[in-house]
C-alpha cells in the first residue's frame, strides 16, 4: 500500500506531525475559501505558465520547421548529385575547347565536333559539379534547373529547325569543311 506525501515525509524525518498538521490545515483552509469565493484564485501564475508553454511550441514549431527545411535541402542536394552523377558524358581528352561564360567569366571544356554541336542545339547541357563542370543530357538539365536553377551554366534553348521550303539559300550548298 502506498503511503502519502505527508506520510513519506514524516517517515523520512523530514518534517515533524506538528508542521504536517499545519501545513492540511492550510490547504484546507484555502480550498474552502476559494470555493465560497472569498480568495480569488491568482491567475498571474496561471497564466504566465500558459503564455510561457505558448511560447515554447511557438518555439519548438520553429526549430522542427527549420531542421526540416535542412532535410529537404539536404535531400534535393543529393538528388542533383545523383542525376549528375549518374547521367554525365565521359570527360574528353581534346585539343577542341567549348567556351561558355559561368559568373562573368570564361570557362572551356573540352569537346569533340559532336558534343559541341549538341551543346549549341540544345541536346546537352554544361552543369556545375564538385567545383568543376559536367556535360549532360537535356532531359537531366531540366530536371536540376527543377531543383536548382544555380546549378545550370548553359542550356541552349531547342530551336525549331527552318522548314526547307521557306528556306530562301535551300539552293545553296554549305561545305562539308568550313568551320564558323
Amino acid at each position: 500500500m502506498s503511503l502519502s506525501l505527508r506520510d513519506q515525509m514524516l517517515k523520512a524525518g523530514l518534517v515533524n506531525e506538528k508542521q504536517a498538521k499545519q501545513a492540511g490545515k492550510e490547504q484546507k483552509r484555502q480550498q474552502r475559501l476559494e470555493k465560497k469565493g472569498a480568495v480569488a484564485v491568482d491567475d498571474t501564475q496561471r497564466q504566465a505558465a500558459l503564455k510561457a508553454m505558448a511560447e515554447k511550441q511557438q518555439r519548438d514549431q520553429e526549430l522542427n520547421r527549420q531542421q526540416q527545411e535542412k532535410v529537404e535541402r539536404k535531400a534535393q542536394v543529393a538528388q542533383i548529385r545523383q542525376l549528375i552523377e549518374s547521367s554525365r558524358l565521359p570527360k574528353l581528352d581534346s585539343e577542341d575547347y567549348y567556351n561558355f561564360v559561368d559568373h562573368k567569366k570564361v570557362k572551356r571544356i573540352a569537346v569533340n565536333d559532336m558534343v559541341r554541336n549538341k551543346l549549341s542545339s540544345g541536346s546537352l547541357a554544361i552543369v556545375k559539379h564538385g567545383g568543376g563542370y559536367e556535360i549532360i543530357p537535356r532531359e537531366a538539365a531540366l530536371k536540376i534547373q527543377e531543383r536548382d536553377e544555380r546549378r545550370i551554366v548553359l542550356l541552349n534553348v531547342v530551336s525549331a529547325e527552318v522548314e526547307e521550303d521557306d528556306d530562301p539559300y535551300a539552293a545553296y550548298q554549305i561545305p562539308d569543311d568550313l568551320m564558323w
